[in-house]
């Protein structure tokens, strides 16, 4: 097996990483991301990824292109699908890429993160697997949550604070006004 690994950030890399590895597969990591917002986020996040890969000599391709505009096109008007829509852009473009490098499998750090919808990633990377011929590695990687959190701080990773799109990053900020709201409204009890 060949697998083309879909990388999403860094610290979500550590411990899928050693789970491939400790299984001998091979593994080529892509850096493939246009829901990323800002573009200094995206920037930190590509650094931060490349800094860790070439030093544990991962083998890595990079999507460079700051895709938020087609992202944005995308998912407009159909917020509340938002995450359908992003994992569907990055699955399908893995694959793709996958097909074209002549890869025999796909994958993605996605499936590490306790705050994706795990059954819907699953079914997206199975039905595109199939669709270019590929073989979905499937593996829960969120046993390793906390490993990843870990060993990510003690490697001084950068660790960011939200998904990455902008309707993330404004549910981020609008959860810590409510809490201070709530804080004032006690206070004032």
């Amino acid at each position: 097996m060949t697998l083309f690994l879909h990388v999403c950030c860094a610290p979500c890399l550590l411990y899928p990483a050693r789970v491939l590895a400790d299984r001998q597969i091979p593994f080529t990591c892509f850096f493939f991301n246009p829901n990323i917002h800002p573009f200094k986020e995206f920037k930190k996040r590509l650094d931060t990824f490349v800094s860790l890969a070439e030093s544990r000599q991962y083998p890595y391709v990079l999507e460079r292109d700051y895709g938020l505009r087609s992202f944005l096109r995308a998912v407009v008007f159909q917020e509340q699908r938002r995450c359908t829509i992003c994992y569907h852009t990055r699955l399908e473009k893995t694959c793709q890429r996958a097909a074209a490098h002549d890869f025999t499998a796909v994958s993605t750090t996605l499936l590490y993160s306790k705050y994706q919808r795990h059954e819907e990633l699953k079914n997206q990377a199975e039905r595109f697997a199939k669709q270019y011929h590929l073989t979905f590695y499937y593996h829960d990687f969120r046993s390793g949550w906390q490993h990843g959190i870990d060993e990510s701080r003690s490697l001084g990773l950068y660790r960011q604070p939200y998904c990455g799109c902008i309707y993330s990053e404004q549910e981020r900020y609008d959860n810590r006004l409510k809490k201070q709201i709530r804080k004032k409204e006690v206070s004032n009890v």
